[in-house]
């Protein structure tokens, strides 16, 4: 387990800003005992949530063609048919993940391939488990294509904490499923539209790992 390094400046600042306000309440308020030992134990305990967020386990996988593996850790929230209106403009199986602050956010290629497409849109910051942020959110597309032709899209979409999307994805790079493809701070949803007729692994509502958990076969 180790520090992702896109919380190095998040835990750097925040380290900074904590240890400042311990020393402005210490020097006016100092003798005033509960309100010192308040604070310090409160900046304690954000500073191990800080922590916690950013933490970045190692998962290492064998790339296996014909698997497709969670993108993403959190709670399978939607697993339905729909139209996709972005990339596809046609109908595909979709399935999200909504990822709690408690979570870990670094995002994983679910399968090994080609980028064919990459694109970020600016938006809203609705709840993340809400069925429009799919369109309307803040949110960056990824589609991939197989060695054997299928594409599928992942969708990284921001929610109403999450304020910053990160894709390290770009068109025409190869990418080996498990490889990291970004991160999401703050509570946000995983979208991964494919084909129709794919065989889903999993049932709505459970919980599932990046690198960990396969989400369907194709």
């Amino acid at each position: 387990m180790s520090i992702h390094k896109e919380g190095y400046k998040i835990l750097g600042f925040g380290f900074a800003t904590l240890l400042v306000l311990n020393i402005i309440i210490n020097i006016f308020w100092g003798d005033i005992e509960i309100l010192k030992w308040g604070f310090l134990i409160l900046s304690f305990m954000l500073y191990l949530f800080l922590l916690f967020f950013f933490r970045w386990p190692e998962r290492a996988i064998e790339p296996t063609h014909g698997l497709v593996y969670a993108p993403a850790d959190g709670k399978v929230v939607v697993i339905e048919e729909t139209e996709e209106k972005e990339y596809f403009k046609d109908t595909r199986l979709q399935v999200s993940i909504f990822m709690s602050p408690f979570n870990v956010h670094s995002n994983r290629y679910p399968v090994s391939g080609k980028i064919k497409y990459v694109r970020y849109h600016p938006g809203s910051y609705m709840v993340a488990w809400h069925p429009k942020s799919s369109e309307l959110n803040e949110r960056s597309s990824i589609v991939i294509e197989t060695a054997e032709g299928t594409e599928i899209l992942v969708r990284q979409i921001a929610g109403a904490v999450a304020r910053r999307i990160v894709t390290y994805a770009k068109e025409d790079l190869k990418v080996k499923q498990g490889d990291e493809l970004g991160f999401i701070k703050f509570g946000s949803r995983v979208d991964i539209f494919l084909p129709v007729g794919t065989e889903i692994e999993i049932p709505i509502l459970q919980q599932v790992r990046a690198n960990k958990d396969i989400i369907a076969k194709i």
